[in-house]
């Protein structure tokens, strides 16, 4: 997108800088701690989210009051007065029907403008939020945190930063990203502020009930900072609201998770006319990595000789069922079919081994409606392959495919950098050794995924 920066001034004064990138339907978007969209580079790893849901869309960013581009001298940072800053930037864009989102500490100043500007916005997605800001920490807490933030911003900035890195552990240095881009687009004295202030004077509850516009409220069931109870509680107050629960991945790193199963669910609910990425595309755009799964139907040319070639045909349009639907379900992009096995890609490494495993259990279970048991190898690996032409290639390519073909029937086999990224989520690995593919110079560590256990 083209990034059109511009200023504008506040009812009370404040300058506030905000930028328009491309073209279509309004989207608004409120920053939500600290940072600012000077500063996109610095989080490049979740960025690509973004870019695949602004696809087709005119949107409008700012820097608040106090960070980035915006005035940082100021003396007011009360939730009203964020509120205004939102509210000069809606009349200075001429946004106007727009999707408004708001996420965690940003979320309340949505609500508010949505309840008393419900021409101007057309769909509103609270995102890892809540309504009341008493429900969220303690008063001393809130008064740790802007302590630390007030006599030690880049150690505040790097605890903030690492809180949700932690939590999902999936992410490389993303805690180190977010604590730069903390630190370098405000003061710890403006955090300390925006902390206490915000803690005294943030409660919208009186106004979800006239929140009269279509709301969707995007939530981690499993969130530790945001508790799933806060979304509950916005779900039944307001009027028009539809609760997304979330069972995976932490929305305050949007990299994470299952990237196109998240960004459906938000295409579906804009329904503004804007042309979404398709499932590759979303993963490619991630710029991240990006995990390869190759199948391989075992012993397929004998079979087809003791079947004959319509029963054989038979087992293996079953195999192409069972395998695009799984894929389907656990947010895979089929890359190719090569007769008797698929190349696929996942930009979630647990999506990619949830599916391997939901797929020799669907295999498992269907062979009793076949001709003779369908028996299937499956090997994974990550990295980031070249994509052109709609096609995979590269070193992460070939290694999955060599992977995939020392697994027996009903295996899956994986590198020992899938097992790493899989480190802590509850999967089981038996070690087989090392070997030396076809190609390689040097030795690959496999590992066996216990599925049955």
């Amino acid at each position: 997108m083209t990034r059109d920066i511009r200023f504008c001034t506040t009812e009370d004064g404040v300058s506030i800088a905000y930028c328009v990138e491309g073209e279509g339907p309004d989207f608004v978007c409120c920053p939500d701690f600290t940072g600012s969209f000077s500063l996109d580079h610095l989080i490049e790893d979740q960025m690509g989210f973004w870019r695949a849901l602004w696809r087709g869309r005119r949107v409008v960013r700012f820097d608040m009051r106090g960070t980035g581009l915006s005035q940082r001298e100021v003396d007011d940072v009360s939730h009203d007065a964020l509120v205004r800053d939102l509210d000069a930037v809606v009349r200075a864009s001429g946004a106007h029907q727009f999707t408004l989102w708001g996420s965690t500490l940003s979320g309340p100043r949505a609500i508010a403008y949505a309840a008393k500007h419900r021409r101007l916005v057309r769909r509103l997605v609270p995102q890892r939020t809540f309504a009341n800001a008493r429900d969220l920490m303690t008063e001393e807490q809130v008064r740790a945190f802007a302590d630390l933030a007030r006599h030690s911003w880049a150690t505040a900035a790097q605890v903030f930063g690492d809180l949700p890195a932690r939590q999902i552990g999936r992410i490389a240095d993303a805690g180190v990203h977010a604590a730069r881009l903390f630190e370098q687009s405000t003061s710890g004295d403006f955090v300390a502020r925006l902390l206490t202030e915000g803690f005294d004077t943030t409660d919208v509850r009186e106004l979800l009930p006239a929140v009269r516009v279509p709301t969707l409220i995007v939530h981690w069931t499993g969130d530790p900072t945001f508790p799933f109870r806060l979304a509950q509680q916005l779900a039944a107050a307001i009027p028009q609201a539809r609760l997304a629960p979330l069972s995976e991945g932490i929305m305050t790193y949007l990299a994470d998770g299952r990237i196109a199963e998240v960004l459906g669910l938000l295409n579906e609910f804009i329904d503004d006319g804007a042309e979404p990425f398709s499932d590759r595309e979303a993963h490619a755009s991630m710029g991240s990595v990006t995990t390869v799964l190759f199948t391989d139907v075992v012993g397929h040319t004998e079979m087809m000789q003791r079947l004959g070639d319509t029963k054989g045909r038979d087992v293996l349009r079953a195999h192409e069922r069972i395998t695009r639907e799984t894929l389907k379900q656990h947010s895979g992009a089929e890359v190719k079919t090569m007769g008797d096995g698929f190349l696929a890609s996942f930009g979630s490494v647990t999506s990619a081994m949830q599916c391997a495993i939901a797929l020799q259990r669907a295999f498992a279970t269907h062979t009793e409606s076949m001709p003779e048991p369908l028996h299937v190898r499956v090997g994974l690996n990550a990295g980031e392959p070249i994509e052109e032409d709609g096609d995979l290639f590269g070193s992460t390519v070939i290694l999955a495919s060599r992977i995939a073909a020392k697994a027996a029937a009903g295996e899956i086999l994986t590198s020992d950098t899938v097992r790493g990224l899989l480190s802590g989520k509850g999967f089981l690995f038996a070690d087989r050794g090392d070997f030396i593919p076809k190609g390689f110079e040097d030795a690959v560590r496999l590992y066996e995924v216990r599925w049955r256990e």
